[in-house]
This record gives C-alpha cells, structure tokens and sequence, in this order.
C-alpha cells in the first residue's frame, strides 16, 4: 500500500479499538514519523486522544496497539513510549508498495485532469535597459521551478513573462548610444545585444552626474540640478515623443529592444528555462487604462479635481493608490490590471496567476490583487505573490547603475569553471574528452548554482558563495548529481541479465528505511506546489539521498548473497536514481550519467 492508503487503513482500525474498548467516536487520529531512536514506522500520537478518552495515555496506546496487531495485517507488532504509539509495519507492506512502483518512470507525478482550470505563472519580466543579474537569477529559477513543480501536481500550467520594454529607463540607453554610440550594433562590437544596450544605461548614469556636478558648480541646489540636468529633460522628451509614436523614436525603440531580447534569449539557454508565452507592457498599458474608465463607472475608482484617478482602499487597511496620472498616462499599477485581464482573455481556461518578483513589491502586489478583486474578476482571489529575498554576493550588495552588478551570463560562466578547478583537484574524470569534461563542468556548475538557490526558502535572503555550492559533500547540487552518476555506475555493472527476479519476503532495515523516503516522494511533490516551495523538494532529495548512501555502506548490492536478492537492490537503487532525476528535473537540474 502507498503511504497515503495506510494511514488511512490504520487511522480507520485505530477509531475502531477506541469504539470497541472505550465506545467512543474519534473523528481524527493524528499521525508522525518514528523517530530514529525507536523502533517502528509509523507512530500514532496519543495525547490529542484524551480529551475524549480518560485515562493513562501509556494505557491506552497499549489497548489500541494490541488491537491493531490482531485486525491489521500489516502491523507486525508495537511499542508504547509515554503518549506515542509506535508501530511496526510489515515488511511484506512495503514490498508490495515497491513493486507496484518500480516500473513507474514518472512515480510522484500527477496528469492534469481536464476539467481543472491552469495556472500561468509570470516570472524574469526583465526591463530591456540591460542584461540579466545574480536577483534575476533567483527569480527565473524559482519561477521555471514553481511552474514545473505545479505541473507535476496536477495543474496545467503557462509558463509566461511580461517584458518591461517602455518607460523612462529604456529612453535613457536609447539617448546615450544616439549620442555616443557611433552606430555601434551588437556585429560591429561582438557584445551581446544586452550587454550593449546595458552599457549605454551607465554611459547615460555618468554624463547625468557630470551635468549634475556642474550645474552645482554654477550655484544650481543639488535637487535642481537633478531635475534640470539637460540629458535628464532630453530622456523625458524622448519618452513623451515615444507614447505620441514619433517614427523616428520608435524605430529606435524596435532596433535596439531587438538587440536586447537576442541577448537575454541566449541567457535564458545558458540558464536552462523557457517561457510559452510574452507579454510586452508597450502592448497591455492600452488595456489598462480601458478598464479604469470601467472602474470609475462602477465607483471602484474617483477621479480628483486635477483629472487624475485613485482607487481608496481605506477601508481594507491601505491606502489610496493613483491608477493614471492627471495628464491620462499610465502608471505601474495600470499596466498590471492591464496585463492580468489581457492573460485571462486570451487563455480562459486560466483560473490563477503566480507572480514571482522580489519582496520589495509586497504591497504593490497586495494593492494589484484587491484591485482586480474589486473590479469583479472571479479569479482574482486565486493570484499569489511569489516574492522572494535579495541574492548577495561576499563581498557586498550589487547596484546596477554604478556598473558592479554580477552579470548572469559571466556567473553561468564563472560556475562552470569553478566545477572544473574543483574536478581537476579530485581528480575525478580521467578518461573522458575534453568536450565531454566542458559540457560536464557546465552540469556541475550549473546545478550547483541552482540548487544552492533553490534549497533556501524563497522567502529568506541568500548569501550565494560559488565556491561553496559547488562542495561534492554535503547538502549541494554536485554531491547529490555524484550519488546518481554512482547508482548509474551500478546499474551498468549489475547487468541483470542472468537471472534474479527481484521477489524477496523480507527486508534489511536500509532497505526499508529507503523504501519509506521513496514512498514520502508524491506528497512532498504536492506539499511543494502547495507552499510555491522548490525548498521542500530539494531538501527531501537530499534526504533520500542521505538515505541510500547509508544503504550503500551498509548493505552490498553486487555482492549479494543470491541473485533475487542482487536484483531486488539494484532495482531498488535504480528507482531512487529515476526519484533523484524527476526532483531534479522539477529544479531544472541536469543529472550525469558519469562523473
């Protein structure tokens, strides 16, 4: 039986014994796992029991566990610690469990049922002024993984991203590289196109400060010079040009977005994630600003004497929010309601939205869903804000303005190359190509990246330290990506072709104890799409992981004592390969069949 359909065969016994011995009706039995100092699997907790039941706990788990040993026959026998009844589940329980599932390639995993309504999931929505970053990292990689994760539980999903491609950050890289550039193109200078666009976006920072200090200089206060600095007034008339769809600006718009999304595609390969869908926000401000003039029909919205328009959210514990400017044009907030009620229109099989961007927009996100709930969209009550912490570095924080930011594609790199100085000192991959040994190092480096990223709770702050994340001990991506390649190593070895069935009728207790991690495998699947918690899965992984290692050392599989005994292990190993590579695959991480 799965885990699941034995607790509920025990928990249907143990109201049973408390009718048979005490006539009294529970409506719940409370569960946990054994703990490691004693003996059994499954333990049943005593204490909640008496505020019903009167009497000595240690009594009642005594009457309750003989009970049980004589109608179950899965439990072999018991003990009693203070209010905790533990239970001995028979072996025989858990190989029919294994071999109902050890042919099931993708054990854990749920198809989405027709009639469900999907999930699209939003995650990078980059601005197009320059490249990728360390936090941007963070946020593809739990976006992919939460979307994978939600997947595997049953939902149909879209992956999705909504490209910030206008406003006034994007105006000052068009103006720099129009006044510095010299016509330079992403060909003439072999820079990627984002990188290239992003180095005009500091340029422009430079030359706003120079302008700065000089106005300062002729008597100007600081926060004058701010907002006269003639670059600064140029960037603001370019966007204004830009909304009134002057050609020229426009052109120039599309020339060098272009470069950019060149750019950023090639990332997100190096990264390993992609998207079904985009949305541009020069596109879904329209939309927008449609539905605030739906909103004031409604009273959702007021418009203030100067024109512009707020929605009062007063009443819910914030505060009033300006959804359009008074000379009509959009803010944040507008495109938002924009780009949701977009989503929803062109996919209407779409029941909720996950939004991955950083915590510093809690509030934004809060005010975003009330708005859409006030404005009557049924689904507005099923969005969430997968928000999550800072990413810094050991040496510091990272501002992108001054030029010090940590480029995504030179961290891939940097992460690939680590893994080979560490793998070159280990000494672990004589006999292989040298292309073999480059696509591996980018497995390595890349998986360690990842997994340091993923195991941390989205919520906490991560200080990410290369080096450390790619240790091949430990609670890590390369040590967990090694214990595969090793159970490969195995399977190639064993060669089961000589016989060997693999039917025991019992078990040794590691191998138990790995067959129980196995069994906890779909209800940490669900629990992660639950919690949007790509931690949860990491962790079990590295805990199954644990376990088989400690199997490994313990029990021979190779060396078994006759053959259904070999075949039974290797198959057991093999299963916990096929587990390792399906987590993974949630995180987005690549397992080696060698290393």
């Amino acid at each position: 039986m799965s885990k699941m359909s034995l607790q509920e065969t025990l928990s249907n016994y143990v109201k049973q014994a408390v009718k048979s011995d005490f006539n009294i009706e529970l409506e719940t039995v409370e569960f946990q796992a054994t703990r490691k100092e004693f003996s059994g699997d499954i333990t049943v907790v005593v204490f909640p029991m008496l505020r019903f039941v009167k009497g000595n706990p240690v009594q009642i788990g005594e009457t309750i566990g003989n009970y049980l040993v004589e109608n179950v026959d899965e439990v072999n026998a018991f003990n009693v610690v203070k209010g905790f009844l533990n239970i001995e589940i028979s072996d025989a329980n858990y190989i029919h469990f294994f071999n109902g599932i050890k042919d099931d390639e993708t054990y854990g995993f749920v198809s989405p049922k027709r009639e469900e309504k999907a999930v699209m999931v939003e995650y990078s929505s980059p601005n197009t002024n320059k490249p990728l970053h360390l936090g941007h990292v963070r946020n593809n990689l739990l976006g992919y993984s939460v979307a994978e994760i939600l997947k595997a539980s049953g939902k149909k999903v879209y992956k999705t991203q909504i490209i910030n491609d206008r406003g006034i950050h994007i105006c000052k890289s068009m103006l720099a590289w129009e006044r510095f550039g010299n016509g330079e193109t992403p060909e003439s200078t072999g820079l990627k196109g984002d990188k290239l666009v992003g180095n005009y976006y500091v340029k422009f920072d430079q030359e706003y400060k120079k302008q700065i200090q000089d106005l300062i200089s002729k008597g100007s206060s600081e926060d004058d010079a701010k907002k006269q600095a003639p670059i600064l007034i140029e960037a603001q008339n370019m966007l204004l040009k830009w909304e009134a769809g002057d050609e020229d600006v426009v052109a120039l718009w599309k020339k060098m977005n272009g470069w950019v999304y060149e750019g950023f595609a090639q990332s997100y390969k190096n990264l390993g994630v992609d998207f079904d869908t985009l949305y541009y926000e020069s596109n879904t401000y329209l939309l927008g600003k449609e539905f605030i003039t739906e909103g004031l029909k409604s009273g959702v919205f007021q418009k203030e004497e100067d024109g512009s328009v707020w929605c009062d959210l007063t009443e819910d514990g914030l505060d009033k929010k300006i959804v359009q400017r008074s000379d009509g044009t959009a803010v944040y907030m507008t495109q938002d309601i924009g780009t949701a009620i977009q989503r929803i229109k062109d996919f209407p099989d779409v029941g909720g939205m996950v939004y991955t961007v950083g915590n510093e927009q809690d509030y934004h996100f809060q005010v975003l869903f009330l708005i859409l709930k006030k404005l009557g969209f049924e689904w507005a009550k099923n969005l969430y804000h997968l928000s999550y912490g800072m990413v810094d570095l050991p040496s510091g924080k990272m501002k992108s303005r001054e030029g010090t930011v940590v480029d995504a594609d030179d961290l891939i790199e940097d992460m690939a190359s680590t893994a080979e100085e560490i793998s070159e000192e280990l000494g672990k991959l004589d006999g292989y190509s040298p292309e073999e040994k480059m696509e591996l190092y980018k497995t390595i480096g890349l998986g360690a990246l990842k997994y340091y990223v993923l195991k941390v709770d989205p919520k906490k702050r991560i200080l990410f330290d290369p080096k450390e994340s790619i240790d091949f001990q430990g609670n890590t991506g390369p040590f967990i990506q090694y214990t595969y390649a090793r159970i490969q190593s195995i399977l190639r070895k064993a060669n089961l072709k000589d016989g060997g069935s693999g039917n025991t009728t019992s078990l040794h207790p590691k191998e138990k104890e790995l067959i129980k991690q196995i069994q906890l495998f779909p209800e940490v699947v669900q629990n992660a799409a639950d919690n949007y918690s790509p931690a949860l899965i990491a962790n079990y992984t590295y805990d199954l992981v644990k376990e088989f290692n400690s199997f490994y050392q313990n029990v021979s599989i190779l060396g078994a004592d006759n053959e259904n005994e070999k075949a039974f292990r290797v198959q057991l190993s093999h299963v916990v390969a096929n587990t390792i590579k399906n987590s993974f695959g949630l995180l987005g991480i690549q397992v080696p069949k060698r290393m």
